[in-house]
């Protein structure tokens, strides 16, 4: 190469894709006639980045009509974001010299031991549980490695700038900044006493390292840095170093070299100060410019801007260089950004975008999967969706699928949101809820669960487990649910599955108040996932990353010798499994790519889809540090948390350089209604109003839109009326149904006829129906204990009911007292009146009435002194009113008494003339406990006459059956408005959709 002077620093502009035209301008400038570049060496900042640069010279070769010829060496320089270590060229075998560094987990786990040591030494209470203690370490490291790579020392912490700077903040900043200043001071020591330093220290040694090493000793080849945007200080002096060599060069990507200088000042300090006084970085710094990033790092390289040079070749499919002057103007800072005014129209212009709005994401994502399916109809067309937003990607993965498109997310997924990472955090969840019902079933239900014993046997057993589960929770452990079980009884089989589940989970079970070591606790949840799912737990790759996780975490946490909590132990692993990121083996459409931001940095497509354009998603939220003030970082020279937004900016700035472009958000999401980001907002600001209508993209919504709607408009449905045949009407009718045909035919139609019942949750509230069952067993026992003893007290028998309904001690101590009150004025009221004596208790009883079985159960029956009878029924809430059994809404107690009456209930016979209801709420006086009854006796004023009571029932009984069920009259839904029955099968009869039409045809409007 010819001589030259001053460093040979580069720039690839965003139109021309930063890999393809890096590419086009290293094979001819390095390639030799045998050696091909086998020479070169390239530096490139990320694995994901030597895939996209390997892919760009694939297309060149193809393009060029080339054989091929020998890649370049690709070195890693490691990106901290994605968790990437240094290539070997920069951490070679020989680097003896420099210590090791200390394994991340093994960080994490000590820090979390030093932070109650620390707080102790500073007087702390009260100090955080084991949980926070980790929570808080890994904050305490991710600040150490932010200030590592930045070079600042701990005394640092309490230089001049620093001091004035928490002088002007909240008293609560000093307070953190001592506590992780002492924290790290005793983690310098255990480094020093281990002979190990952190990662991103031995990343600065090794930098340092290599600079030296070339500065002293230039390689004879070449060596290009490619892509480094990192300003981190002694990375900026490696390349500086490489920039120097001989055959050295750095390229930098899309620098805008067209900025004004007064634009390029705008932009503020950005590591280099006026005075030796002045900081590093300043309060008015344009900290979120695309530029500002590269700013610091030529400042850090001792750069002038004038020295970088523009690169000297264009890639395959770069866009037009004219879009270059709006994508500068786009993200000019505030004050330049008043010329927008004075812009030319060719310099507005954004030809090849288009901005694409949707109404929620689930549109966004079809609209930009509709928009991939059409590119790849073109020959060679390549599509890439960046994202920042998981969701997003997923749905448009999933919408692809339609099409038998596969195109995995390379962003990848957190651990806990993969089938194998879930599955152990269910296994945690178990343990630390003592196998409550809801994690329980999820796990046993997991589509991993089960397998090594065959799973479809598997499936059925644990879904008669979940309906015989639903409702309260049962006690704690397995023991209880073992009772659940066994009253499975005639379920095949069902009884040895359970043996099976409960060797799998007993282990796990913790003792009350024990903190196991966490290695041991890890150990469990390996050994009970294997036997649940078998080898399978760990085929994939989510599960070979649940390996290495589970064995990197239980090494060290052995040898930290820490102890958790099992209820602290889902949390603690679900953040960290958050932090492991599980990315898909490659093999979908070779022309399609999702990216996440840090992915999608030096890739090129001739369709990119910039999606979820939204604040909050791109750019994300400022995170400032939890421990440093914001002002502290400052002072230190530390970019703070609006650095980030400018690196999205940057992100963005790249992806508009593709020859087509859209920039698509939804205007509303999961929370509402949601924020268009700064950065759409500067773009239709810069195409003005003119301009920006012919930049819409409109036609993919609209398709979208129209894709899965009806083609047809639907018609209104109508009220429910069904009209069953004379056969399927033909069924018995219970005492407590009577009421709901009468009032809701729809209902009774539900239930009798078609057989559906409401399904309680799984760890319901108490509802009333359990609180009844509950009650009227109690009573049942009680009554039948006092014939053997007529003293036999009612706590004892409420304690073993409670205890064989396995109720949750929680729910036992917050309802038992209401129920014993209400049990025990029940106690005292039959007591009160000796002369009336109870005959039958919870007797079932039935009578045949114009050919139809009416059926029921008497809660209870006595014989009054003259020897009528008393029909008592109890309620666990208010009891209806008399206007309710007027109306035919409430005719339980007429029907029993009319069984009664015709000898219907056994050992029962005479007439009945007192209708009771005993309710078991409070009275008016606060008490728990009173007696109501429907009928105008003693001083009552309303209520039916006794003697019209029966009748009443009677006649009630004989219209329905008359019009009902040997009739044909329509079980029509709602029937009588009045009528308060339960909301059970309303989604059924599709209530929502017709009520409010009904009203309003009602009102006449």
């Amino acid at each position: 190469m010819a001589e030259r002077s001053g460093p040979s620093v580069y720039s690839i502009a965003a139109h021309r894709g930063f890999a393809d035209a890096l590419v086009a301008g290293l094979a001819p400038r390095y390639a030799e006639p045998d050696l091909g570049l086998a020479r070169l060496t390239l530096l490139l900042p990320s694995t994901r980045a030597v895939r996209t640069v390997t892919e760009a010279f694939i297309r060149h070769f193809g393009a060029e009509s080339q054989p091929g010829m020998l890649m370049p060496r690709m070195a890693v320089v490691g990106d901290l974001d994605l968790d990437e270590t240094l290539g070997m060229l920069l951490d070679p075998l020989g680097a003896s010299d420099i210590p090791p560094a200390v394994e991340s987990t093994r960080r994490w786990l000590t820090l979390a031991q030093l932070v109650d040591q620390a707080m102790a030494a500073l007087g702390r209470d009260p100090r955080p549980t084991p949980a926070g203690r980790l929570r808080l370490a890994h904050e305490i490291g991710q600040t150490m490695d932010r200030l590592l790579v930045e070079g600042v020392a701990p005394d640092d912490l309490w230089n001049e700038p620093v001091m004035q700077a928490l002088a002007e903040v909240a008293a609560h900043w000093s307070e953190n900044t001592k506590l992780f200043y002492t924290v790290q001071t005793m983690w310098l020591a255990e480094l020093e006493r281990l002979g190990m330093v952190d990662a991103a220290m031995r990343r600065n040694m090794l930098f340092a390292r290599a600079a030296t090493h070339w500065r002293n000793h230039p390689p004879a080849s070449a060596i290009v840095a490619a892509g480094v945007t990192s300003a981190a200080p002694e990375l900026a002096k490696l390349l500086r170093v490489v920039a120097d060599l001989p055959n050295g060069a750095v390229v930098l990507p899309d620098f805008d070299l067209a900025l004004d200088d007064a634009v390029w000042d705008e932009l503020g300090r950005a590591g280099r100060g006026d005075s030796p006084e002045d900081t590093a970085l300043a309060r008015g710094d344009a900290v979120t410019h695309p530029q500002y990033h590269l700013k610091l790092l030529l400042n850090r390289m001792g750069i002038a801007r004038g020295e970088v040079r523009p690169w000297h070749r264009r890639g395959l499919g770069a866009a037009e260089p004219e879009r270059s002057h709006a994508i500068s103007s786009l993200f000019l800072p505030p004050q330049a950004s008043t010329g927008w005014v004075d812009l030319p129209p060719e310099k507005r212009r954004l030809t090849g975008v288009r901005i694409m709005e949707s109404a929620n994401p689930e549109e966004e994502a079809q609209a930009i999967a509709l928009l991939v399916r059409e590119a790849l109809e073109v020959p060679g067309k390549r599509v890439a969706v960046v994202t920042p937003d998981r969701g997003l990607a997923a749905r448009v993965a999933a919408h692809l699928r339609r099409w038998n498109i596969e195109a995995d997310d390379s962003a990848g997924r957190p651990l806990s949101k993969t089938p194998a990472g879930r599955l152990l955090l269910l296994l945690a969840e178990v343990a630390a809820e003592q196998a409550a019902p809801v994690p329980l079933m999820a796990l046993l239900e997991h589509p991993l669960a089960g397998l090594p014993f065959g799973r479809a046997d598997w499936l059925d057993h644990a879904r008669a487990l979940e309906l015989a589960l639903r409702g309260p929770r049962p006690a704690p452990g397995l023991g209880p649910l073992r009772q659940v079980v066994l009253r499975l009884g005639d379920k095949p089989r069902i009884a040895d599955w359970w043996a099976e589940v409960e060797t799998i989970l007993a282990p796990l079970l913790p003792r009350d108040g024990d903190e196991p070591p966490l290695a041991d606790q890890l150990d469990a949840l390996a050994t009970a996932g294997e036997a649940l799912c078998g080898e399978q737990l760990w085929a994939r790759e989510d599960g070979r990353a649940l390996s290495a996780f589970i064995d990197d975490l239980r090494l060290h946490a052995r040898e930290a010798g820490l102890g958790l909590a099992s209820a602290d132990l889902p949390t603690v692993l679900r953040e960290a499994m958050e932090r492991v990121a599980v990315r898909p083996p490659y093999g979908g459409h070779p022309r399609v790519a999702i990216y996440g931001l840090l992915e999608s940095r030096m890739s090129r497509a001739d369709l990119v889809i910039c999606g979820g354009l939204n604040e909050g998603s791109w750019p994300p939220r400022p995170a400032p540090d939890p421990l440093l003030a914001p002002a502290v970082m400052r002072a230190l020279g530390v970019p703070g948390a609006d650095f980030r937004i400018g690196l999205s900016a940057h992100d963005l700035a790249g992806a508009l350089g593709a020859p087509e472009v859209v920039l698509s958000r939804a205007a509303r999401d999961e929370s509402g209604p949601a924020i268009p980001s700064r950065f759409l907002l500067r773009v239709k600001a810069l195409l003005g109003e003119t301009l920006l209508e012919s930049h819409r993209e409109t036609a993919t919504v609209e398709l979208a839109r129209a894709l899965d709607a009806a083609t047809d408009e639907p018609s209104p449905y109508p009220r429910p009326a069904p009209r069953p045949s004379a056969e399927q009407r033909d069924v018995p009718i219970a005492v407590t149904a009577l009421d709901r045909l009468l009032g809701d035919p729809y209902q009774f139609y539900a239930g009798a006829i078609l057989g559906l019942r409401r399904l309680d949750t799984l760890d319901a509230e108490p509802s009333a129906a359990w609180q009844g069952t509950a009650a009227h067993e109690i009573l049942e026992r009680w009554h039948l204990a006092r014939k053997d003893d007529p003293k036999a007290a009612l706590t004892p028998v409420a304690e073993s009911v409670l205890e064989e309904m396995n109720a949750h001690p929680l729910m036992r101590g917050l309802w038992r007292p209401r129920l014993m009150a209400a049990l025990e004025w029940v106690e005292a009221q039959i007591d009160a009146e000796p002369e009336r004596e109870v005959i039958a208790v919870e007797r079932k009883g039935e009578m045949i009435v114009d050919g139809v079985r009416i059926h029921g159960r008497a809660d209870r029956i006595d014989r009054l002194p003259g020897g009528e009878l008393a029909i008592v029924d109890y309620k666990t809430g208010k009891p209806p009113s008399w206007a309710m059994v007027q109306e035919g809404f409430a005719l339980q107690l007429g029907l029993i008494g009319t069984m009664a009456r015709a000898g219907g209930i056994e050992g029962v016979s005479g007439e009945p003339t007192a209708f009771e209801y005993w309710s078991l709420a409070k009275n008016r006086e606060g008490d728990f406990g009173y007696v109501e009854t429907p009928l105008r006796i003693g001083t009552k004023r309303v209520g039916i006459a006794p003697e019209s009571f029966l009748p009443l029932t009677d006649k009630k009984l004989h219209k329905a059956i008359e019009e009902y069920i040997k009739g044909t009259e329509p079980f029509t839904a709602r029937k009588n408005p009045d009528y308060p029955g339960y909301a059970d099968y309303d989604q059924l009869m599709r209530l929502d959709e017709w009520q409010a039409r009904l009203d309003d045809d009602e009102d006449g409007t």
